[in-house]
């Protein structure tokens, strides 16, 4: 079932999202970071869960933004899914969600970042199959 994962849920997307965050240390941490956090900056996730109350098998972590460059539009800041769960579709449908939440609210564009490199392929090939294009590059500095 695919649904907005809110508190106090936030933990089962935690698996999905590690996938893609490595860096994540645990689910207390990764729950205390975006509840605490991200959420009030306007942070949302909406995941895949086989069953009700299991782990997410793919979540997306997205936000509303509005700049000079965009306007109003969604910033999918994580898509990711566990290996079992890969090219079963998942990624698709939540991209047609937030296609649609970004459409009930006013947004014309949805924007994303994604990795560069031989293991970012299959990913890459999703967004260009769900319309995106690759408008910009992203810059960097520590």
């Amino acid at each position: 079932m695919l649904r907005e994962i809110l508190p106090p849920d936030t933990g089962l997307a935690f698996a999905a999202m590690r996938e893609l965050r490595t860096d994540l240390t645990g689910r207390e941490d990764f729950v205390e970071q975006v509840d605490g956090v991200q959420r009030p900056l306007g942070y949302r996730l909406v995941g895949v869960l086989p069953d009700p109350g299991a782990d997410a098998v793919a979540v997306a972590g997205f936000r509303f933004s509005t700049n000079l460059s965009a306007g109003r539009h969604v910033y999918i800041d994580d898509l990711s899914t566990v290996p079992s769960a890969r090219r079963r579709g998942f990624a698709g449908e939540l991209l047609d969600w937030i296609h649609a939440e970004a459409e009930r609210l006013g947004c014309a564009q949805v924007h994303l970042d994604s990795g560069v490199g031989p293991n970012r392929s299959a990913a890459h090939r999703r967004y260009l199959n769900s319309g995106y294009v690759i408008s910009a590059h992203h810059f960097s500095r520590t």
